[in-house]
Parts: C-alpha cells; structure tokens; sequence
C-alpha cells in the first residue's frame, strides 16, 4: 500500500505521531505491506533527512510484521543510492525506485540507473513505471533486461494497461513480481497474471482492497465465484480509483483520510489541498470505499 506522509501546521512538517497511528491502523486492518516515502508519500517535497525517517520510522512501527517496501526513487542516481543504503541500514525489505522524473532518460540510460542501485546496495529492489508522472517510462525489453539482475524483483506497473501483465510475465518470468500501480486498472492487472497492488485507494479502504486483491489472486487459478467476489468488490472501490485523477495524487486521499479523522490536513507546496468543489465527489466517493472496512 503506496503510504501517506502526514503533516501538519504551516510548515506541513512531517508528523510522525500520525504516521505511528496510521501505519499500525493499516497493520491491524490487513494491509499486506506498507511503501512509506513514495511519490504517494510526496517524496519530491520531503528532504533526505524526511524521507530517511519516515522509513525508519514506518519500519519501526512495523515491527516485522508486514515488509515495508521504502521508497528510493530520485531522479539523480547518486541520491537514489543515498537513500536505498539508508533504507537497507533502517531494515526495509525492499526499495521501490521510481523512472528519474523529469530527465527523461533514454531506455540504456534507465537500465544503467537501476542497475547502478541494484549493483551497489543489497536490498531488492522493485521497479515503478509511471510515464504519466515522469514524461519516460521503461520499454518492455528494458524491464525484461532488468528482470535478469539478481537484486531486481519486481515491478510497480502504473502505466495501466492490464494486457501489459500478460506480456511481462512471458517476458521476465514467474519469479519476477508484477504489481499494478494504477488502481482503476488493478483487478484486470492481477487477473491478467498480476501478482498484487501498490496502491492508494488502500490508504482509505485497507481492509477492502486486501479482500478485493485476495479474491483476485484466488480468482487466477479459475475459481469464479472468487473472481464474482472480487469484482463486486472492486465495484464498492470504482468510485475512489477514480476520485484520485481529480486532483494530483495523493490530494483526494490526503483530504479523505483527514475527513476521516485519520490524519492532519497538511499537503506539501506545489500541492495544495483539495478544491472545494471536489469535496462532495470526493466523500461520496470515499464512503462506499469504507464501507468495505466493516
């Protein structure tokens, strides 16, 4: 689950009491893992220094009991190697590192990121691939070149093309994990031969989308009445996957689960807070997704 940075006051400040209580929310709640400083968490917007406490601090709080999945995308290779050895020093499992955004690297230029990070620190790394983001994305022989590095395993897939699951899998092989990173696509994703879900609708409705991706991954083996569940319940989820492209990522998640009680208000500068006209799609949205919860 692709986690939240809460914050608060005028600074936005990092507030790590909410994060504690978040983070051990979706724990109880059956969350399968937690990604902390992600793009999600607004990792352009947080320092070294945030981004390294907050995974420390996600991991702390985790305690074992479910892997945390740290994120360590930058898009300067130096910096991306700065913060996977702190987050394989602070006890991550993995380390998800995004496309570098903005550079617009070309296809041996991202294999040699990727592998310059894998090479160098011992922690397994995923891929995320979100060329709406990033203004690149990596080419399907790229990944499979990738998936061929012993330290690479797996790949946050938010392109949100299901048909793409089918492709990667004869590509890079079974032990190569494949995780939608596009929630309005993510059941068709993990029916396509997917192997879960980084997501963000998860931040409100963890209990809900676990039951939805569990009955999906049973569904594979060809149980339908597993595939019937999970399609009803990716129904309840519709509303919400689709709330999150009103406004950037992760304001409507931001707003709901401060709507919520969960967290403050804060979102970090250039992001601001969700626009008035949105908050009633926006909530209405967000309580079918929670209803899921009990």
């Amino acid at each position: 689950m692709a986690l939240v940075t809460p914050m608060r006051g005028g600074d936005c400040a990092v507030d790590f009491a909410a994060l504690r209580d978040l983070a051990e929310w979706h724990v109880e709640a059956g969350t399968r893992a937690l990604s902390p400083a992600g793009t999600t968490g607004e990792s352009p917007t947080l320092t070294i220094s945030e981004n390294q406490k907050v995974i420390a601090e996600t991991v702390r709080i985790a305690a074992g009991r479910l892997p945390v999945v740290a994120g360590v995308g930058a898009n300067s290779t130096a910096e991306a190697l700065e913060l996977a050895r702190q987050a394989q020093a602070d006890g991550a499992d993995f380390g998800l590192s995004v496309v570098p955004y903005y550079n617009r690297p070309p296809q041996e230029g991202m294999y040699r990121h990727f592998s310059a990070v894998a090479d160098a620190v011992p922690l397994p790394l995923i891929l995320y691939d979100v060329p709406k983001r990033c203004g690149a994305g990596l080419e399907n022989d790229t990944v499979a070149r990738l998936s061929r590095h012993p330290n690479i395993a797996g790949i946050k897939d938010a392109v949100g093309d299901p048909a793409r699951a089918r492709i990667l899998r004869a590509m890079c092989g079974e032990d190569f994990a494949l995780l939608s990173g596009d929630d309005s696509s993510s059941l068709e994703y993990i029916l396509s031969g997917g192997d879960g879900v980084i997501s963000v609708t998860a931040n409100i409705a963890p209990r809900g989308f676990a039951r939805m991706t569990d009955a999906a991954l049973r569904a594979r083996g060809g149980d339908k009445k597993k595939e019937k569940e999970a399609r009803e319940l990716f129904e309840k989820l519709r509303p919400f996957n689709e709330a999150q492209g009103i406004e950037s990522n992760p304001i409507p998640a931001k707003w709901a689960l401060h709507r919520a009680g969960k967290i403050p208000e804060g979102v970090r500068l250039p992001l601001t807070g969700l626009a008035e006209k949105f908050h009633h799609q926006v909530a209405a949205a967000a309580r079918a997704a929670e209803e899921l919860q009990i």
